[in-house]
């Protein structure tokens, strides 16, 4: 078996909010598999977030807790496409005291995560130290999720299983088994969770409601570079300065992105291209752009989680945006401030903006099609207009000019 494309990717300097409080971690990663078969053709694709919280007994009759997030040195070997008799399985190993495998199912016009299989060894005196009871311990639970083939699973929510004294998380999942003809799909399988966060009904390019409470004025936000990377290089480019208000119970908070604070990840696809960024405060920001007519790229979704400081999160998903328009092969830019209107509740604002989501070439961005294009072409039609009626004006007073002249003829006569 042929494997291309491991990687472990850093995430969030402070981790994901919620396994802050749960779990206690202090940094997270992203996993990324790409398996390939025989051939060289992708079968498995995978990228993942994923902790663990172990509870275990010490020979002093006391429990202590240790919690994985930062995984370390990982390897991929048993990871498998699958054949008539054995369905793909995703095998990864960590740590020395730990492993951690999933199950993937077929049926006719479906497939299914069938089963997640997590490995300690609390003979790892380093892991687990005073531990009562040494030896592997497994804990197998059975998933079932139902996936139509041929589309990417997708869950950006984070999941929990909890079973005897492990408690796993997972979130910002990808992953299609069974690929076919070795590329994977650009359609979606969304889990329940993202589902019901996108059944918002999205509110686009409307008026933000005054609220109750204005905030203090922020100054203008550091702009940031970000990129995302795949086998070929850099495949997605992002400079800008970021700031987001937010109105939650007739608060406005308006937050400066760091982008010194600021991690940030991504995924790129023929399609679609996603920028993800994430901080101590922000789970996530996902820009997510797509192409149409085969020959335009724009700004397509914005998807956001993050803790407002007072006890509460807000998330909100828009998957029905149009920003941020330009040619495939070239880039946006737009050095004035700019408004993106996600909706009545949540709007970013960007400073000396410019992306390209699709066909980097060496590392650097192509030509710009520059914001001020979109003014010219709103200055058109009233430019017309005034010239039109600049004309009509003329007309007219050439005509009462020529008047003039036979009616004092008229009198003579």
């Amino acid at each position: 078996m042929v494997y291309r494309d491991l990687r472990l990717l850093p995430v969030s300097g402070s981790g994901f909010v919620l396994l802050c409080v749960v779990l206690g971690a202090i940094r997270s990663y992203a996993l990324e598999l790409n398996l390939t078969d025989s051939e060289k053709a992708t079968c498995l694709y995978a990228k993942w977030q994923m902790s663990f919280k172990i509870h275990y007994e010490t020979t002093s009759k006391t429990n202590k807790t240790v919690s994985i997030s930062d995984h370390g040195n990982v390897t991929y070997n048993g990871s498998i496409c699958g054949d008539d008799q054995n369905g793909p399985k995703i095998a990864v190993q960590f740590g020395s005291s730990f492993s951690w495998i999933v199950n993937f199912t077929k049926e006719i016009t479906t497939y299914s995560i069938d089963s997640i299989s997590f490995s300690y060894n609390t003979g790892d005196n380093t892991t687990f130290p005073e531990a009562e009871n040494k030896g592997i311990i497994t804990v197998t639970d059975s998933v079932a999720i139902g996936i139509p083939l041929n589309y990417m699973f997708r869950c950006n929510s984070l999941s929990t299983l909890k079973k005897n004294d492990v408690i796993q998380q997972y979130w910002a999942v990808l992953v299609q088994a069974f690929v076919q003809n070795g590329t994977v799909s650009t359609k979606e399988f969304l889990c329940d969770k993202d589902k019901i966060s996108t059944t918002v009904p999205p509110i686009i390019h409307t008026t933000v409601p005054s609220p109750t409470v204005t905030p203090s004025p922020k100054g203008r936000p550091e702009v940031g570079t970000y990129f995302v990377n795949n086998v070929n290089g850099t495949c997605l480019l992002a400079t800008m300065g970021l700031q987001l208000n937010i109105t939650q119970d007739k608060t406005v908070s308006v937050i400066n992105i760091n982008p010194n604070t600021t991690d940030f990840t991504g995924s790129c696809h023929p399609q679609t291209a996603l920028l993800r960024l994430n901080s101590s405060n922000i789970n996530y920001l996902d820009f997510v752009f797509a192409v149409k007519n085969e020959n335009q790229f724009y700004l397509k979704e914005v998807n956001i989680s993050m803790n407002l400081g007072n006890g509460s999160v807000f998330s909100f998903v828009n998957n029905n945006l149009s920003y941020w328009g330009a040619p495939l092969g070239s880039s946006y830019m737009c050095n004035k401030e700019q408004t993106l209107l996600v909706s009545g509740t949540f709007q970013i604002n960007t400073f000396d903006l410019r992306v390209q989501p699709f066909n980097v070439m060496e590392g650097k961005y192509s030509t710009a099609q520059d914001c001020s294009a979109d003014d010219d072409n709103f200055l058109v039609p009233i430019a017309v207009g005034a010239a039109l009626a600049g004309v009509l004006i003329l007309v007219l007073l050439a005509y009462f000019i020529g008047l003039k002249p036979h009616h004092a003829e008229y009198e003579q006569f």
